[in-house]
């Protein structure tokens, strides 16, 4: 296919949102649920229904829980390399009740306490799950699962800017976040998470393992960790081994073959333009689908004067 950025689009203007993230997710796609609703194939607008749907880097989850919220989704596969967060997502499949009780726990014991106290809770809380990982047996679900997820759930709602970072060791390394009243305890979007989690399959894996599942007129959406728009915003630690420009290019030739088993594919990635308008990263990769630059507004950098209106890239090999 040939690119095409003139085509406008009409954005779904109400974006009902009903089940939503049940963790902050680095990058997460919240704002662009319009752009990305208003690029579904118009087969799928018009008939409010997919019958197949993956998502091989399901982060935080907006578009899905957009998806699952808006449109009847009868069968999805969601995969993602970062195993604590699939964990978090079994567990909420499984054993919904269980964790409710677990974040209550944790909630009334983290906000009866002052600052200094919370901080000393947090860091405690940090150790004991960097400690845990260790030893963890993250592939036969178990009752230990609950406790794990229920302590992601809090470094999430509680650590500086809600952010999943690893260091190079998996070690959980987000400092303190100093908020007066965090919701810890969402009971009722963990139900409604629970709900929209019916009739998926979750996956702890990269995302060439997707392929199995992905079949002619299967909706594809793409959200890999971002490319950098420089070395002091890099921020692909969402797992430990980081997502580089080698595994872009991974990406792209999965695209295509993807493509050529007759799939609907859909994926966002950072613009290079905005800081470079000779980087043609993308546009070389994506020379033959459809590539659009839509504005989008940065939500985290460590710079705040860098925070801002930029454009991302909606990549897609549909009319």
């Amino acid at each position: 296919m040939q690119n095409s950025g003139s085509k406008l689009f009409e954005e779904e203007k109400t974006v009902k949102v009903e089940a939503k993230p049940f963790v902050k997710w680095a990058g997460g796609k919240t704002q662009l649920l319009g752009k990305l609703a208003s690029r579904l194939p118009s087969k799928i607008k018009t008939s409010k229904t997919i019958d197949r749907y993956v998502e091989p880097f399901i982060g935080g989850g907006a578009f899905f829980f957009y998806l699952k919220n808006n449109y009847e989704v009868k069968k999805a596969f969601l995969y993602d390399i970062n195993v604590e967060l699939i964990l978090g997502y079994k567990v909420i499949q499984n054993d919904v009740q269980d964790l409710v009780c677990e974040l209550e726990k944790i909630e009334k014991e983290y906000l009866k306490l002052p600052e200094t106290d919370r901080k000393k809770y947090y860091y405690g809380v940090r150790d004991k799950y960097n400690e845990q990982q260790v030893t963890f047996d993250y592939r036969n679900y178990n009752s230990n699962w609950v406790k794990r997820a229920a302590y992601l759930i809090f470094l999430n709602k509680t650590c500086f800017n809600g952010l999943f970072r690893q260091n190079k060791k998996g070690k959980f390394n987000v400092p303190f976040g100093r908020y007066k009243n965090p919701t810890i305890y969402d009971k009722e979007n963990l139900l409604k998470v629970h709900e929209a989690l019916k009739n998926t399959h979750v996956f702890a894996a990269d995302f060439e393992e997707s392929k199995k599942n992905i079949t002619k007129n299967t909706m594809v959406y793409f959200d890999p960790p971002y490319r950098p728009l420089s070395e002091t915003s890099y921020f692909t630690s969402y797992d430990k081994d980081g997502f580089t420009d080698d595994d872009q290019i991974r990406l792209s030739s999965f695209f295509k073959e993807m493509d050529k088993k007759g799939a609907f594919l859909l994926l966002s990635n950072s613009d290079p333009k905005n800081v470079d308008v000779n980087d043609n990263f993308f546009d070389h990769l994506y020379a033959d689908y459809k590539i659009e630059r839509v504005n989008a507004n940065r939500s985290i950098n460590s710079d705040a004067a860098k925070r801002g209106n930029i454009t991302e890239l909606l990549i897609r090999n549909y009319d």
